[in-house]
Formats: C-alpha cells, sequence, structure tokens
C-alpha cells in the first residue's frame, strides 16, 4: 500500500494482510492438517523479504513506514513463520515450505502510473507461471517429507540471515497468537497494539527485550 493505513482492528494493513492472513487461516486448519498424515503447508513469500528488517513491533503500527519496507518486511514475516512452524509441527507428518514466486505481474502494481504498469508488464511473467513453485510443493512426489525450507524456482535455496533468527521468529508467533486471540474474541482489537507493547511483548526502541535489527540467535 502506498500510504500507511491501519485495519479496523489498529493493525498495519500490509503485515495484517500478508502475515497475519496466513498465520490465522493456518492455525485455524491446523487440526484438520494432522489428520491428514501428508498435509502440506505452502506460504508464498518473495525474495523481498532480502531486505526487511526485524522490528516486531514497527510491523505491527506501521513504524517508520514506506511501502516497500512494509512489503519486504511482510515477506520476512511470512518465511520467519514457516520456519517457526516447520519446528513446531516436526514429527505430525504435515510439511510447511515458503517461496519465492519469481516476478508475477499482477494486481500488485495497479496503483502506479499506466506508463510504469506497461513497463512492469514487460519485465515479469504471468501468474500461470508464477504458479509453478506452488503447485510443485503442493504435489511433487520429490518434496514429500520437505519442511522448513524456502524455494525458488522449484529448488531450495538460502534465504536471508534475519529469516533463520529463531528467537525473532519466536517472538513473531507470539504476537502474532496473542493478536490472534484478541481479535477474535473481540476484547478492544483497536487496543490490541499499544495492549501489547505496555506488555513487553512487541519490540520498540530503548526496550531492553526488542527485537531489532540485531535480532537474537541465527540457526540455519
Amino acid at each position: 500500500m502506498r500510504e500507511r493505513s491501519l485495519n479496523e482492528d489498529g493493525i498495519e494493513s500490509t503485515f495484517a494482510i500478508n502475515h497475519l492472513g496466513y498465520f490465522l487461516l493456518t492455525n485455524l486448519l491446523l487440526d484438520v492438517l494432522k489428520q491428514r498424515a501428508t498435509a502440506r503447508i505452502v506460504n508464498v513469500a518473495s525474495t523481498a523479504h532480502k531486505y526487511g528488517k526485524i522490528d516486531i513491533g514497527g510491523w505491527v503500527i506501521g513504524r517508520d513506514y514506506s511501502a516497500f519496507s512494509a512489503y519486504a518486511n511482510s515477506k520476512l514475516a511470512n518465511v520467519l513463520f514457516t520456519y517457526e512452524l516447520a519446528r513446531r509441527i516436526e514429527g505430525t507428518g504435515v510439511t510447511a515450505n515458503c517461496l519465492h514466486p519469481g516476478a508475477v505481474g499482477t494486481n500488485l502494481f495497479r496503483g502506479l502510473p499506466r506508463v510504469l504498469q506497461a513497463v512492469i508488464a514487460l519485465v515479469t511473467m504471468g501468474p500461470e507461471r508464477g504458479a509453478r513453485t506452488s503447485i510443485y510443493l503442493a504435489g511433487s512426489p520429490e518434496v514429500e517429507g520437505v519442511s522448513g525450507k524456502y524455494f525458488a524456482k522449484r529448488r531450495p535455496e538460502k534465504s536471508s540471515d534475519e529469516s533463520y533468527d529463531r528467537d525473532a521468529a519466536r517472538k513473531l508467533w507470539e504476537v502474532s497468537e496473542e493478536l490472534k486471540q484478541r481479535v477474535l474474541s473481540g476484547r478492544c482489537p483497536a487496543a490490541a497494539p499499544g495492549h501489547l507493547l505496555d506488555h513487553g511483548v512487541l519490540a520498540g526502541p530503548g526496550r531492553p527485550d526488542a527485537l531489532g535489527p540485531a535480532g537474537g540467535r541465527r540457526d540455519e
């Protein structure tokens, strides 16, 4: 989104759509998925995650907002979430992976001037081609049992250093779970980010528990 906006729950819209949507749907379906021994969870991330910076509190409220930074941070959240999810469901038979689909020409660019949209159309691929890695991860026997990986062009690749930060992934999960519970219960949802800041759950400048750019432990 070109301008910072908060949804009706007081959460920055790009983060809400691109990360919390994944988190909510996955957790609502997880018990059902565990009943199927070979279920697969596939999250569409982006190579843009490599430009994301860990500041979970900032992600939620849209601190120092720019459209590209918000998008990159939300895609970093997708990768962190996928890796943490894979760790949490290990041994259940359910797998979780994420991917970069490539430069796909979608409605993501609809807010740009028409001249720029025309240029972008020349250098991007169609949705059918962009879906190939998603379909591969969802159905190919070649990746049966593979979990906790980042893929591009149907091959596993190393994601950014920040995406392997286990402390940040755990903190993101805790924040997302708290936001999910508050929104679903209707407990003063618009105050949720402030509530979390007050209780030290979200990172923020000057807080000793902040997960800023330095992050925590990184493991591959």
